[in-house]
């Protein structure tokens, strides 16, 4: 049995539909908050008795954008340490034979030299506003190699590079570059602006990759024990930030004027995730960005029309 929690997530929601096509719906269980508080060492323990897994892939996670992390470092800080002590524990003390955890690139430090190895993760502080959420999440590398050694649970980490798709969260306030400038651009477009104005110069360059290529992956690391890892799971590309806009005006058919507010701050210049280690274990994330957005798109403009599940206004 495969018990994935957070599987009402962004990433959770891809992984499912890929457990359940490989192993068979019956096998797999997923959980949200609604179902168990993980916050709650009783309530985990009390899960892992209900559905009994020998594998569990611990997605759940308090997370948001960069206004949240802001308004409220402790929340971040201390449900993320308790959400992963807590399943690590409970893992352990119900014989759970394996554990895929993923925590994020933000956890790398804010000084990190692209392309960045999984090598340089605690080699200094990451970006001040994430930091509360990222070195909570940071933990889950410490906690692999210790329950390796102690109970013998094979934890492994895997770092997800700059995640876009289907179920991804497009509010205005609270969302990631790809969702923000979807939403921008196909409300451009359906109101019939005639310029969107973007911060900075266009010439920063991040390293994006499609959530259901991540999602594919799972199996591997279910099938195979690769040790704590981490392991970065990205497309190991470059694409400014001028392309990323450019090409979502086209993909929504937005036909006015992008125009660079340079008075506005870049943010930081590069951010690459190395791909060496997956690419030893002959991994890849091959969808094309033009293609994942266009997937991304359709799904964004499918709910917008009708307020759907999982588009979060």
């Amino acid at each position: 049995m495969i018990l994935v929690t957070g599987a009402s997530g962004f990433l959770g929601r891809h992984t499912m539909a890929v457990l359940r096509a490989r192993y068979g719906a019956e096998t797999v269980v997923g959980v949200s908050s609604a179902d168990s508080d993980l916050m709650q060492f009783d309530q985990a323990l009390a899960l892992l008795d209900r559905v009994k897994p020998e594998v569990v892939l611990h997605f759940a996670a308090y997370s948001g954008g960069i206004g949240a992390n802001r308004t409220y470092p402790a929340d971040f800080y201390f449900r993320n340490t308790i959400l992963t002590a807590n399943m690590f524990e409970a893992c352990a003390r119900r014989g759970v034979g394996k554990l895929i955890y993923p925590m994020g690139g933000c956890s790398y430090p804010a000084k990190a030299t692209s392309p960045i190895s999984e090598d340089q993760l605690w080699c200094g502080y990451p970006q001040p506003e994430s930091a509360p959420y990222s070195t909570a999440k940071m933990m889950g590398t410490v906690a692999a190699r210790s329950y390796r050694f102690q109970h013998g649970v094979k934890a492994t980490v895997v770092i997800p590079g700059n995640m876009y798709g289907e179920y991804d969260n497009f509010h205005p306030l609270d969302s990631h570059v790809v969702p923000a400038m979807v939403r921008r651009y196909y409300e451009a477009q359906l109101n019939g602006l005639d310029e969107v104005v973007m911060w900075g110069t266009g010439t920063p360059q991040r390293d994006f990759v499609y959530a259901a290529d991540v999602a594919a992956l799972m199996p591997f690391f279910i099938d195979n024990d690769i040790g704590e890892g981490p392991v970065n799971l990205s497309s190991g590309t470059r694409t400014p930030i001028k392309e990323l806009a450019e090409t979502i005006a086209k993909l929504v058919k937005f036909e006015g004027r992008i125009t660079w507010d340079t008075e506005k701050p870049d943010g930081q210049m590069v951010k690459i995730f190395a791909t060496d280690r997956m690419a030893q274990m002959g991994l890849s994330c091959p969808t094309p960005l033009e293609a994942g957005l266009r997937n991304t798109i359709d799904w964004f403009a499918a709910n917008y029309a009708t307020r759907g599940d999982g588009l979060r206004l």
